[in-house]
């Protein structure tokens, strides 16, 4: 990678900041060494080393020399890599080098850490950072959901000033990484830490630091097909494609200086309290603990979009997986306790108050008893020249996040299905019913300011009333709905919708969603593709003619191969939608399960992300995963979505959802109903999922042909698939 930087004097010369760095990167050199060393000493050179459920071995290292390291022997050798990188001249190329070698060796004695201990962090820190994790992480990452990652080490002058920081970036959704005494520091002020949070502390030594390089280097292999061994091709991915960056703060060590020079041949700059010759855009003094932030996010191009709320607790991406528990919860609405239910409705503009906020029924400070319920309806209506009803469920379903977004307030489900808790927190803040009024309507015209030109809301907690308009106005919406979208097939609409999100991490990827196949992530639906595409039709979804049959059965058009040869730039030619033997479509790496062919079986086994154990074909999720995604074809197995398992073409080429023969027990039941009403309509079995092996039963290739013959599969009288 060639960097042409000034360099701007700081406290200290540059030749005496190359000196540090090479100090630090022998200091570390040193300290791998004779840990391995120990650890051969007293387990031996044979003893396994790995990080926890990645496919990757030790990424870093993998990355840069294409070798999975497994043994400690190994481990050993990848000394060397470490060595050939530290050449001591004054040259800036040669400085982030002597950074990346301290990189390699922060890896060297992590994964040491992981062969002497089974599990060595504990609470609050997390250290390695799992594959599935990462991958979950996609989808927030593309859509901007996450803006960027934060990377907060070393200990601030106070824990307010560190709460204050590390707050403000969650409050702008960033995902936030903690090393050092920051931890603690965050912690003391209040901090609401974990993945849920999007704030991870990863680890108290600086050598922790790796699992977050691991993380942006992961990003490439999994998402980016980006080969192991090309390392100048990584640190090209996490400079392009990575939005990450370093806070360092108090005195710095050499350790330190020269971790934060590999962050900067990574791409990532480093903002510092202390004095430090600057690089500009790459290396800054910011002795300003209020404008840390934003020169943090100044430095590494991140724009943040905010709307202002009038509501007494934070909003943000954050806070969008927090869970209110039984204890810290004020009042509940739903979840099979009280009638709760939420439906956005387009009407005539005429007849729409803006911002109109109505409470019919108590709100929440007028509830007595313990535990507190009320039933709930929250009726979102909205007009403007351009809103059609195909975009309704589109923005109900935007409700979900919204809510959640909100610090103290969690949500669960849709339409009549809903369930809503209000935590203590947040209402001894202030928070009420009108409140959500204001983030419904404020978000609904932010977001889709292109349709909504006015916006009212009305909030129901009176029983009566809640059950009158359920009957009366939601349950007629719902109903027409789901006829309009079971009417909706492949073969009676004229046009797919192409959907690249994506691409912002996987370059070549593109997926093709259909009315019978939803995009690989569960989260685009064929109406969600097309409304996406007319609320901004210069956005990531692009609709397709579907012209030029050239295969009915495997799902061949020429003008869908041409539109993804030219959204792939080239890398991709030719697609089947409907099977997985031959061209199947790519995947980026954030799919909900992955299907693979089980030849012992006839079949397919699929495993969702959620699945840590062992599949049929002897590979985890995360090692399926690193052959499927990336945007590469890879015959015989495909990333997918959970509710692409029960459609008609779900590899229908070969038979279709008949072929599947294992699924976790969890995947399994989800989708138990759909998978057999399409088994019944297909086959006319009954009870078909039943037929399907999971781990309960066996996860040895003998164990699960004995089931599917016990049972009477109808893979085992299907066609070869090889």
């Amino acid at each position: 990678m060639i960097i042409l930087l000034t360099i701007k004097k700081g406290g200290f010369k540059v030749e005496n900041l190359f000196k540090t760095i090479f100090t630090g990167s022998k200091q570390a050199l040193k300290a791998a060494e004779d840990v391995v060393k120990k650890a051969i000493e007293e387990k031996g050179k044979d003893h396994n080393v790995s990080f926890p459920d990645t496919a990757y071995s030790l990424p870093v290292i993998y990355a840069a020399t294409g070798n999975k390291i497994k043994t400690l022997g190994e481990l050993e050798a990848a000394l060397d890599v470490v060595r050939g990188l530290i050449e001591e001249e004054m040259k800036l190329e040669k400085a982030l080098n002597g950074g990346l070698a301290t990189a390699v060796s922060a890896e060297i004695i992590e994964a040491v850490k992981y062969a002497n201990e089974e599990a060595p962090y504990s609470e609050p820190c997390t250290g390695f950072i799992p594959d599935p994790v990462i991958r979950s992480l996609g989808v927030p990452l593309v859509t901007g959901d996450i803006p960027g990652i934060a990377v907060v080490l070393g200990e601030c002058p106070d824990s307010e000033t560190a709460g204050k920081i590390v707050k403000d970036y969650q409050s702008k959704g960033l995902l936030t990484f903690l090393v050092g005494k920051v931890i603690d520091q965050a912690t003391e002020a209040g901090v609401k830490m974990g993945l849920d949070f999007r704030v991870i502390p990863v680890g108290y030594d600086i050598t922790s630091v790796i699992h977050v390089v691991s993380v942006a280097i992961r990003a490439g292999l999994i998402f980016g097909n980006v080969e192991p061994g090309k390392f100048d091709k990584h640190m090209e991915y996490t400079k392009e494609r990575v939005p990450a960056f370093v806070n360092a703060f108090g005195p710095l060590s050499e350790l330190v200086v020269s971790c934060g020079a590999g962050a900067i041949a990574l791409g990532f700059p480093v903002i510092t309290d202390q004095e430090v010759p600057e690089v500009p855009t790459l290396l800054i003094t910011q002795k300003d603990y209020d404008k840390f932030v934003p020169t943090s996010l100044e430095a590494r191009g991140i724009k943040i979009k905010i709307t202002e709320l009038p509501i007494p607790v934070a909003f943000a991406p954050a806070f969008e997986g927090e869970r209110i528990r039984k204890d810290d919860m004020y009042i509940e609405f739903g979840g099979n306790k009280t009638e709760a239910w939420e439906l956005v409705k387009s009407v005539d503009p005429s007849e729409i108050e803006d911002h109109k906020i109505e409470i019919i029924g108590p709100d929440i400070d007028e509830v007595e008893g313990d535990p507190k319920r009320l039933p709930l309806a929250i009726m979102v209506e909205v007009g403007g020249k351009n809103m059609q009803e195909d975009f309704e469920p589109v923005l109900e379903r935007r409700i979900h996040y919204f809510m959640n977004y909100t610090e103290g307030v969690m949500h669960v489900g849709q339409r009549d299905t809903s369930w809503i808790r209000i935590g203590k927190e947040a209402f001894e803040k202030g928070f009420r019913l009108k409140h959500i009024g204001e983030i419904l309507y404020a978000k609904m015209i932010d977001e889709f300011d292109s349709v909504v030109d006015k916006c009212q809301v009305k909030i129901i907690t009176d029983a009566e009333k809640v059950s009158e308009l359920k009957q009366k106005e939601a349950e007629p919406k719902y109903r027409a709905r789901d006829e309009r979208l079971a009417s909706l097939r492949d073969d009676n609409v004229d046009k797919f919708y192409s959907c690249l999100l994506c691409q912002s991490f996987a370059p070549a990827h593109v997926c093709i969603v259909t009315p019978e196949r939803l995009g690989l992530c569960g989260a685009v639906s064929w109406l969600d593709a097309k409304a996406t595409y007319e609320l901004d039709p210069t956005g990531p979804c692009q609709p397709v003619e579907i012209e030029g049959l050239e295969d009915e059965v495997k799902g061949i058009w020429k003008s869908i191969n041409e539109h993804v040869e030219q959204k792939s730039g080239g890398q991709i030619s030719r697609i089947s939608l409907y099977s997985i033997m031959e061209d199947p479509m790519t995947s980026c790496g954030c799919f909900e399960c992955i299907a693979g062919i089980m030849p012992e079986a006839n079949g397919v086994i699929i495993v969702n992300r959620e699945f840590d154990g062992a599949t049929p074909v002897g590979m985890t999720f995360g090692e399926l995963a690193s052959m499927t995604g990336g945007g590469v074809q890879t015959p015989g197995f495909m990333g997918h979505g959970r509710y692409f398992i029960s459609s008609r073409k779900f590899m229908s080429a070969e038979g279709g959802p008949g072929r599947i023969v294992w699924m976790p027990k969890e995947l399994k039941d989800y989708v138990r109903e759909n998978l057999d009403k399409t088994a019944k309509e297909l086959y006319g079995i009954d009870n078909f999922t039943d037929m399907i092996c999971d781990e309960t039963i066996a996860t040895d290739p003998d164990g699960v042909v004995n089931y599917l013959q016990e049972k009477g599969h109808p893979a085992l009288e299907m066609d070869p698939l090889m």
